[in-house]
């Protein structure tokens, strides 16, 4: 059994990724795949809801780090909601918090992008 799922679903222009359970060395290839997927199908408005997210590691911080600059450069952005407090925490001590907006729900983070985007779109 995999110590990580990730879901994906979109609402309108943004793709929604859900990592259950904890991102390391031995999981950040599924993690990074569902960034590559979106990507490669144009989908450059990403929210990671971090609800079922346990832990982060430095690889999984690397795998958004090698994402991001693509994301960016398209128009695009990656945006992360619902972090609980052990997340919180990671981003925070190593500065992701400046890098990454964060967002206490996930309609907020998709509301972020814009007016044009959300359920009602």
């Amino acid at each position: 059994m995999s110590e990580l799922t990730v879901e994906s679903r979109d609402v309108g222009d943004v793709v929604l990724l859900y990592p259950k359970g904890f991102i390391n060395a031995h999981t950040v290839r599924l993690f990074e795949g569902a960034l590559q997927k979106a990507i490669s199908l144009k989908q450059f408005k990403i929210v990671v809801n971090c609800a079922g997210l346990s832990y982060i590691a430095s690889a999984g911080l690397g795998a958004m780090m090698g994402a991001i600059e693509e994301i960016r450069s398209n128009g695009g952005d990656l945006r992360l909601a619902s972090l609980n407090e052990t997340v919180q925490n990671i981003f925070d001590i190593l500065g992701f918090n400046h890098l990454y907006r964060t967002y206490a729900s996930e309609a907020e983070a998709i509301a972020s992008f814009g007016p044009a985007h959300g359920a009602g779109a």
